[in-house]
């Protein structure tokens, strides 16, 4: 019977080729301290942020200027040491790590002036950190099969509906313009939102493509759209339903809201 991986051996047995791109959502869940990164090319000692985050090789960025990124291009396939810290939830305490690792390239952001991406190859990965990428990416994957299940439910949002989602009761939408309209979410799902605006809004046709940005206490929601309704009622207010794509933060809320709901059932009942 052949050896079944467990902890570190087992998140690089099935996601070794995977990386985590570092949103604003991936650096909180994972707790990056971003004041806290920094690559170490022989002197010089380079403050970056991470881009991309893998198992064997990551990126980061850095502000650089067009001669300086000249001057390192000089360190590519030289050996840099990346120091980073993390405080992931339930620590006090941060914890850090000092990676040896190979410099393999050095460019400039696409569209980002003075920007640097650094990439860096791991000589070694500590199984630590092994193990907090690897949770994240198996955390994800519950997320997409809970995004699939939690569309089949509507929450109808009310003041106490609101109180258990931690929804702040404040929303907005964009389809091409920079600034934001306020909306009155009135349905909601992992799928699915529900939403009305004042009389005069513009009736989107089907398939208009929209992002809503949902205000909840655990994350700002920024979420991508599709039309999938629009009609203007009586009143003159025009009632909208879109579909979501994947969004790991409205997930994890949802699935704190009925978490909440089975709670209060229960306290309910005894």
């Amino acid at each position: 019977m052949a050896n079944v991986p467990t902890g570190a051996a087992q998140y690089l047995a099935r996601y070794s080729e995977q990386s985590i791109a570092c949103s604003q959502y991936a650096l909180t869940r994972l707790g990056v301290d971003r004041s806290h990164c920094s690559l170490k090319i022989e002197d010089y000692v380079i403050i970056c942020i991470p881009f991309q985050f893998g198992f064997k090789r990551s990126l980061f960025l850095a502000s650089l200027s067009k001669q300086e990124l000249v001057f390192f291009q000089k360190y590519v396939n030289a050996i840099a040491n990346l120091s980073i810290s993390f405080i992931p939830a339930g620590r006090t305490e941060p914890l850090s790590f000092f990676i040896r690792c190979t410099l393999s390239k050095i460019g400039q952001m696409k569209d980002r002036e003075n920007v640097g991406l650094f990439v860096v190859d791991f000589k070694n990965t500590p199984d630590e950190l092994v193990r907090m990428l690897g949770s994240f990416l198996e955390l994800q994957e519950r997320l997409r099969f809970q995004y699939a299940d939690y569309g089949k439910r509507v929450i109808h949002v009310t003041p106490d509906t609101a109180k258990l989602l931690g929804y702040n009761m404040y929303a907005t939408i964009t389809d091409g313009s920079p600034e934001g309209k306020r909306i009155q979410v009135v349905n909601l799902n992992s799928k699915m939102a529900e939403h009305l605006e004042a009389a005069g809004a513009p009736v989107r046709p089907q398939g208009s493509a929209v992002n809503y940005q949902l205000f909840f206490k655990k994350y700002r929601v920024f979420v991508a759209g599709t039309v999938q309704s629009a009609v203007q009622l009586p009143q003159g207010i025009v009632r909208t339903v879109s579909d979501l794509s994947f969004s790991p933060e409205l997930v994890e809320i949802i699935d704190d809201y009925w978490l909440n709901v089975r709670n209060a059932s229960q306290g309910a009942g005894r």
